[in-house]
């Protein structure tokens, strides 16, 4: 079975684009395999996705031996509008984020706050992400592979994780709601908290 195929072709699909057309980065880590970022054009966005986390899935940090096929797996999209400029940088820490299950065995999942300590890309004021469901459809696996999932990655300042830590996910999305912040703005600022 070639997850990564498959999860690149659901992508492509999803995004309704060539996969020849879309630009790609690898990212490499001592010991993992390449993990890919697609910058895909949207409709006033460019969307960032992660293909090559979900090769192998997340596993029981505490366990001794890990599953080589049961377990959710995960991938990653961050999308933003275009025009307004995410610097250099986005590829690799995207990397980092989707690599952090095999590096670290972290599990990915809704409302996880994930803290990079440095800025997304050059001069962000972002060092933190928050995960969110994903537009992208669960993709199949064959048995007895679980599926993987696509979470979306909403960027968020030090204030704002320090929130989500305090308070939970949730409320820090009521925030930016109530404040009117459109979270896909590489440019915005933090909320008021």
């Amino acid at each position: 079975m070639d997850v990564i195929e498959r999860v690149r072709t659901a992508v492509t699909g999803h995004f309704d684009i060539d996969a020849a057309a879309v630009d790609t980065a690898s990212v490499t880590f001592l010991g993992l395999e390449p993990i890919e970022i697609l910058r895909i054009p949207g409709d006033g966005v460019v969307h960032f996705v992660t293909v090559g986390g979900s090769r192998h899935p997340m596993g029981d940090p505490a366990a001794l031996l890990a599953d080589p096929v049961r377990g959710p797996r995960a991938e990653l999209v961050l999308t933003v509008r275009a025009g307004a400029g995410s610097g250099s940088g986005v590829a690799r820490s995207l990397g980092v984020l989707a690599a952090s299950p095999a590096v670290e065995g972290v599990v990915l999942r809704p409302d996880a706050l994930l803290d990079l300590g440095e800025p997304i890309w050059q001069a962000a004021p972002f060092t933190a992400v928050l995960l969110g469901p994903g537009e992208i459809p669960e993709i199949e696996l064959p048995e007895p592979a679980d599926p993987v999932r696509y979470f979306a990655v909403t960027p968020v300042t030090a204030t704002e994780a320090a929130w989500v830590r305090v308070r939970g996910a949730q409320a820090l999305r009521d925030a930016w709601t109530e404040a009117g912040i459109d979270v896909l703005d590489p440019g915005r600022g933090a909320a008021s908290l």
